[in-house]
């Protein structure tokens, strides 16, 4: 899982897409909770403090219902064991999701009208939230918020979703959270003017970021799926030709061939390596420091988890010849093994 284009997508488009709803109810929060804090000649520093503490107790908030809800989607992929094929349609809807935002918040006709909002008993339990003015009622706030699916946050929860994995999916909701929170703590100073005058003057770049974001992602799982429509498989067709394929990491021995490809934190290399047809084959793949989405190892419909340092391997039976494609699995780095 790629945490840092979870981060970006959070930082760029998950802020924005919330703040219509959750910043409004968050400033009125403070607002409100400012009319009694004390007397106006309170010191800058009680100010600062009256500030800061309903912000970060609704960003903590925020941060513990999401980061178990991604826990809840990450065991529920797990458990349905999501096959390669169905992480990659379901990574390449998450894609679609995020494109669709994007041109609705670019005000793109025919998309302009697309607003994610839930349903109104849900709001209604969301502001009488807000009209408390307990101690705990900002960071109730940030809690009960789960229950608003603002935008780009759906799509991120389906990558959530596809990872398989209960800590993948809370890191991977946790993450978006934190992206979107300089947007809230900046939110959490400003009246509601102010707010929505200032997200109005970034509406085209987020809205551009959101859209580089949801291509990006789309993009990873063609390259899972092997469509022609994948960014590589472009870029292959504009050059005309494939890669040069490296012929001295594939060797044959009593009658088996081995393959070596190493995997590091951001490539895997050789990026293309010829093989022979015909012959019983294993693909050994050394983990040179591998981290992030590049330990996802995906070939065919196989997946392997690599270790940070070591060694797996993995049975490719009698080769055909033309070319074997692999990625990670987010399809964001790949490779080609040639067949002759």
């Amino acid at each position: 899982m790629n945490l840092a284009a979870v981060l970006v997508t959070g930082l760029f488009a998950g802020g924005v897409s919330c703040a219509a709803v959750q910043g409004g109810l968050l400033t009125g929060l403070i607002t409100r909770q400012r009319a009694t804090a004390g007397p106006a000649g309170a010191s800058r520093r009680v100010q600062l403090g009256d500030d800061l503490a309903p912000v970060a107790g609704f960003l903590v908030g925020k941060l513990v219902s999401h980061a178990v809800l991604g826990a809840l989607l990450g065991a529920l992929g797990g458990a349905v064991q999501l096959s390669v094929a169905a992480r990659t349609w379901l990574q390449m809807g998450a894609g679609v999701l995020i494109v669709v935002f994007g041109l609705a918040q670019l005000g793109v006709p025919g998309f302009r009208r697309i607003v994610v909002e839930p349903p109104a008993s849900w709001m209604k339990v969301v502001r009488s939230r807000t009209r408390s003015q307990a101690a705990l009622a900002p960071a109730l706030l940030g809690v009960v918020t789960v229950l608003i699916p603002c935008g780009v946050t759906l799509s991120v929860e389906a990558l959530a979703l596809a990872s398989g994995s209960a800590v993948a999916g809370a890191a991977t909701m946790a993450v978006f959270v934190l992206g979107t929170a300089p947007l809230f703590a900046l939110l959490g100073y400003a009246v509601r003017k102010a707010a929505t005058a200032w997200r109005g003057r970034l509406a085209v770049v987020t809205g551009l970021v959101v859209l580089v974001m949801g291509l990006y992602t789309l993009n990873g799982g063609l390259e899972l799926a092997g469509s022609p429509l994948a960014a590589g498989r472009v870029a292959e067709a504009l050059r005309g030709e494939d890669p040069p394929a490296d012929t001295a990491s594939a060797s044959t021995m009593d009658g088996r061939q081995t393959v070596v490809i190493t995997a590091r934190t951001d490539s895997y290399s050789p990026e293309n390596v010829q093989a022979r047809a015909g012959v019983p084959t294993t693909l050994v793949v050394k983990s040179d420091g591998a981290r992030g989405c590049i330990r996802s190892f995906v070939i065919g419909d196989q997946e392997k988890v690599l270790p940070v340092i070591g060694e797996t391997r993995i049975e490719l039976g009698v080769l055909q010849s033309g070319r074997l494609d692999y990625a990670c699995g987010m399809g964001m780095y790949t490779g080609i093994i040639t067949v002759v």
